[in-house]
């Protein structure tokens, strides 16, 4: 590893934080990697490494970051993965230098739609589900073409088995992310994830960063932010990324913002199932926008979601909406017939309201 980095030279460096460094290597074979070399003294010590070789060696997924070996010699604790050439999506979303294309709408909704199903497989797929716990725009990897692949898992836990609703663990993940009620009592569930995706979301539509200090008081923290304007559709095309320079679809901003503010509900038992965030946001990524043809901001048809009440508590209405859907996806699981119902059918989103 140390020939495949040129010694852990700097100008092989791609980034630092608080777990060590990671360089772009290339391995005698001519595969391009990303060694991931932990500081010592860093946060993330042998527990989290063998958390980590031990969940990517046991889960392959498409929107999962393939592990390809480790190293623990020594002291020396290296992990490496599958070079991943387009960086994070942080780096695409946030400090973005002037020559540099922002990402267009559909991209996003790509992103966000395959980073669901990362999750969805942790937590549907795996047996036990495991909670990522520390999702976040910076630990979504692009590959070609903006394929999202969800990396570092040295803080996963294994969820709940049996009768147990939550397991119990100290608070860790990254401030702004962390669902309220895992922060307030260390309770972890899937919809802690849920929450933390709803952050992420929430970039993704709006290009804030989910803390920002140089923003005014108020406007620091993203979902803070966000609340009050979740009650008032009028206020949407306002929260749309100024990047985007309104080329987006205005049903489809009222629709991805509706899905957002679900999985941000404060009580994790209203938020939505990730199965179903994927069927909503795999809709939205499957209607292609031009982005030469400017937005027309203007009133929403009945078509059109209706998210007046979305960030308040009274979210029967919505709340019916995602089982109804939970019912047709058990209906075809059974091998019954499809009922109709607000996500499928040929227009998955178009009666998805949100209270009021």
């Amino acid at each position: 590893l140390a020939a495949a980095t040129k010694n852990f030279r700097q100008d092989c460096m791609l980034g630092e934080g608080g777990f060590g460094r990671v360089y772009k290597g290339r391995l005698e074979s001519g595969q391009a990697v990303a060694v991931k070399q932990l500081d010592r003294n860093g946060l993330q010590g042998n527990r989290e490494f063998l958390v980590e070789v031990l969940m990517l060696s046991l889960l392959h997924h498409t929107n999962l970051v393939n592990l390809i070996g480790y190293c623990a010699d020594g002291d020396q604790r290296l992990l490496v993965y599958e070079f991943m050439p387009l960086g994070s999506l942080e780096d695409h979303l946030h400090d973005v230098p002037p020559e540099k294309e922002p990402l267009d709408w559909n991209t996003r909704m790509k992103i966000a739609a395959g980073a669901a199903k990362g999750l969805e497989h942790l937590h549907d797929k795996a047996s036990p589900p495991v909670i990522y716990r520390d999702f976040k725009s910076s630990n979504i990897l692009l590959g070609e073409g903006f394929h999202p692949k969800l990396s570092d898992f040295g803080l996963a836990k294994l969820g709940p088995v049996g009768d147990n609703t939550h397991v119990s663990t100290r608070v860790m993940g990254t401030y702004g992310y962390c669902a309220p009620e895992y922060a307030m009592t260390g309770q972890l569930t899937v919809k802690s994830d849920v929450y933390s995706f709803g952050v992420v979301f929430l970039e993704l539509i709006t290009g804030r960063k989910a803390i920002d200090n140089t923003k005014p008081q108020g406007e620091q923290n993203l979902v803070a932010w966000a609340r009050p304007l979740f009650k008032d559709r009028r206020k949407f095309p306002k929260m749309a990324d100024p990047m985007l320079q309104g080329r987006f679809p205005m049903r489809g901003l009222y629709q991805a913002l509706a899905v957002a503010a679900m999985c941000l509900q404060e009580q994790a038992t209203t938020r939505p199932h990730i199965g179903d965030v994927v069927t909503a946001l795999s809709y939205l990524a499957s209607q292609t926008y031009d982005p030469n043809a400017p937005t027309q901001h203007t009133r929403s048809n009945s078509s059109t979601p209706r998210a007046r009440n979305v960030g308040g508590r009274n979210s029967e209405q919505l709340k019916w909406t995602w089982q109804d859907h939970r019912q047709a996806a058990q209906h075809r699981q059974e091998g019954r017939e499809k009922p109709p119902g607000p996500l499928t059918g040929s227009a998955p989103l178009r009666t998805l309201k949100c209270g009021g």
